[in-house]
């Protein structure tokens, strides 16, 4: 059976919500954490590379609207990050590395809510979750560089 989403009219005007995906873009992974990773120089597919809600329209014939895509879309972005800091030789810079990838995931989260979100409330937890992982990414990003060897 074939289940249809509504498509959502449009994104919600939001007051500052450039600046918050501004900030939101500067968050990156260290470039420690991929070299670190990239030991076991493992490739992580051509699927991948499809965006994400493409992949899953066409596993499960489902039709998503844009603000499902745009969540879809940040996983696919930040889970071949993610994955690939547990392949780090160190268990502390797999997992520093591959929680800076999963904070990064947060904001990306937020930024969809912020654009197509309806509820103050949340939108309002989502700029804090931005601000929040944006100083935790910073934090253990220096974190890499200083014992990243």
């Amino acid at each position: 059976m074939r289940t249809k989403l509504a498509i959502l009219s449009g994104a919600v005007a939001f007051l500052g919500l450039a600046l918050v995906q501004a900030q939101a873009q500067e968050a990156a992974m260290p470039g420690k954490c991929s070299s670190a990773a990239s030991e076991m120089n493992m490739p992580m597919g051509k699927m991948m590379d499809m965006p994400m809600g493409a992949m899953m329209e066409q596993m499960h014939g489902i039709e998503l609207t844009d603000f499902n895509k745009s969540y879809m879309e940040g996983m696919r972005k930040t889970m071949p990050p993610m994955m690939q800091a547990m392949m780090a030789g160190d268990p502390d810079i797999a997992f520093v590395c591959g929680m800076i990838a999963h904070h990064m995931g947060a904001i990306e989260m937020s930024k969809t809510l912020l654009s197509y979100g309806k509820n103050d409330e949340a939108k309002a937890m989502a700029k804090k979750i931005i601000d929040a992982q944006l100083n935790e990414i910073e934090e253990m990003s220096k974190w890499v560089e200083t014992n990243a060897k």
